[in-house]
């Protein structure tokens, strides 16, 4: 037997990975399992990304890269920060990485010491705890249910922080929940951080472009605390870009130069074909994608229209991302032949096999009364979806 780091005792597999992996198992199986548990747009890379790609493997970028990304690229996302979000960034606090999970590794590594504690409201991204327990973090977890529209308050922050608070990390879009926070509301979360200098925020904005009531705000927008701020992107959900693995930050030098060394020993810089094609991403008008957005929120409707027609089932109105985290909550203590349901782990297992519909339980995401339902999906495959999972449900008692 292979002794293996105790490291990877304290870790949890991702949840939105596994339930993907069960689901190929079925299907290998010859079950006809709908898949509505990853995070994946179903939509294909634009064509003029698609062809800075090809361009960029006949003119031979083909050699390793710097660290942090070509300097083009990197010029380029600070040219999008300041268009786009009013963020005075220079190519000097962008690091380019393999995948925004890189970049938000990264930045705990860089900052979190062993028992550091770290801020993380819930619903949380199934890999943030994981990460900072890799860094020997303390994970401190605050809640808002869905009677909060899933977001924290200010006071909730500051009661969380202690003298060991090192940083805090959190996503808007929100995954699980589509979640946004207004600008309002960033100021007033920025207004108590600013009062603890030595915190640090990751601003984890990789759905900035699924958004459907306005425009995106980002929390570093505040000059109290922009040097507190990291801020984290992406190419894989709004550019439908998700094998492409390209991540990126922007933040105050010493961070960048901190995420830069850690990557030089780990990955080295990204992709370079990825690379090319990502700076016509970043200099394209964002209006190209509308048509994606718009469609994303038609199934947003669809979706909800059919959960809110299954007895039991309560959902807020999410206005961004491309989720749903409905409270699931009534079912619990209900059971259908073998199956009791005593919590959402059951439930979605009880989903997989009756239904044949995969989903994610909530507590993945730190919230024990909730299943996260992803629309990446046509609106046919959704509609087919939620009536095999009424009729599922309908069989509970």
């Amino acid at each position: 037997m292979i002794d293996l780091s105790k490291r990877l005792e304290i870790m949890e597999e991702s949840a939105t990975l596994a339930m993907s992996r069960l689901s190929r198992e079925l299907k290998q199986q010859g079950k006809d399992v709908i898949s509505l548990s990853l995070g994946e747009p179903d939509f294909k890379t634009p064509e003029f990304i698609k062809q800075a790609a090809i361009q960029a493997i006949n003119d031979n970028y083909t050699s390793y890269t710097p660290v942090p990304g070509y300097d083009e690229l990197r010029e380029a996302i600070a040219n999008k920060f300041n268009r786009d979000n009013g963020l005075p960034y220079s190519k000097n606090n962008i690091v380019v990485s393999t995948g925004a999970k890189q970049s938000l590794a990264n930045v705990v590594l860089s900052i979190v010491n062993p028992g550091d504690e770290v801020i993380v409201p819930a619903p949380y991204w199934v890999s943030y705890l994981e990460i900072v327990k890799l860094a020997e973090g303390k994970p401190v977890v605050i809640k808002a249910g869905i009677d909060q529209n899933f977001k924290v308050t200010p006071q909730q922050i500051e009661n969380a922080i202690t003298d060991k608070t090192r940083l805090m990390m959190f996503s808007t879009p929100c995954n699980p929940t589509g979640s946004v926070y207004s600008k309002e509301e960033l100021k007033a979360i920025a207004s108590v951080i600013a009062k603890y200098p030595r915190i640090i925020i990751i601003a984890d904005e990789i759905y900035e472009h699924i958004n459907f009531f306005g425009k995106h705000e980002s929390i570093a927008q505040f000059p109290e605390i922009f040097n507190q701020v990291v801020t984290v992107n992406g190419v894989s959900k709004a550019w439908a870009m998700t094998g492409w693995r390209l991540g990126y930050i922007g933040a105050p030098q010493e961070i960048a130069d901190a995420c830069t060394k850690i990557q030089g020993q780990f990955t080295s810089g990204t992709c370079s074909i990825t690379q090319r094609a990502t700076i016509a991403a970043m200099n394209a008008d964002v209006s190209v994608i509308n048509d994606m957005k718009n469609e994303f929120k038609n199934r947003r409707t669809v979706l909800l229209d059919c959960l809110n027609d299954i007895p039991g089932v309560k959902t807020n109105n999410p206005t961004g991302a491309f989720y749903i985290f409905p409270d699931i909550s009534s079912f619990f203590g209900k059971k259908y032949e073998n199956y009791t349901i005593n919590n959402a782990d059951d439930l979605c297992m009880y989903l997989l096999n009756e239904a044949q519909v995969a989903l994610v339980t909530g507590n993945a995401f730190g919230e024990e009364n909730c299943i996260r339902i992803s629309y990446a999906s046509s609106q046919n495959i959704l509609i087919e979806a939620m009536r095999r999972v009424k009729i599922a449900l309908a069989k509970l008692s």
